[in-house]
């Protein structure tokens, strides 16, 4: 083998294993965040509630919370497994995008535990592993993306301009 490929070959290892570990970071994250959101902590029904209210959806913050943990437990299992790891990294950079919108948007605030914003310290620093996955995949998700019907579109109309 020729050195450009070693090279080539060596770093494509090394993004694997980066990627790996940026999943496992936002798994870790989700999975931690479950106990709460799934055992009615005192704390996540707080926060739950504030976000309903918020929204004008008094009334319906277990609804949320659950769901919210169920979509944060499919992301964990998603962007672990390698096939799929651009889907989670995705639906990662999804949830994160939104929590850090009720963050700044909400009455919720950027430190509502009174801990120096840890929650809000994790929601961005696993956006931005789900947003360096998607980089570092970036043809598995270019790939993916070209077969939704409206991206593939898009792709079609600027192909011809």
């Amino acid at each position: 083998m020729n050195q450009m490929a070693s090279k080539s070959t060596g770093r494509k290892s090394i993004s694997k294993l980066v990627s790996f570990g940026l999943a496992g970071w936002i798994a870790y994250v989700f999975v931690w965040y479950l106990q709460y959101k799934f055992g009615g902590a005192e704390g996540s029904v707080w926060l739950f509630t504030i976000l309903t209210d918020w929204l004008g959806l008094s009334g319906h913050e277990m609804a949320m919370r659950i769901g919210t943990g169920i979509a944060e437990l499919v992301t964990a299992l998603l962007v672990l497994a390698g096939a799929t790891r651009v889907v989670g990294a995705a639906m990662s950079l999804g949830i994160m995008s939104g929590a850090i919108f009720f963050h700044l948007a909400t009455p919720l605030g950027i430190d509502p535990y009174h801990d120096g914003g840890v929650l809000f310290a994790e929601a961005c620093l696993t956006w931005l592993a789900a947003a360096a996955i998607l980089w570092i995949e970036r043809e598995a998700a270019l790939s993916l993306a070209s077969r939704l019907p409206v991206v593939g579109h898009i792709a079609q109309q600027l192909q011809r301009a």
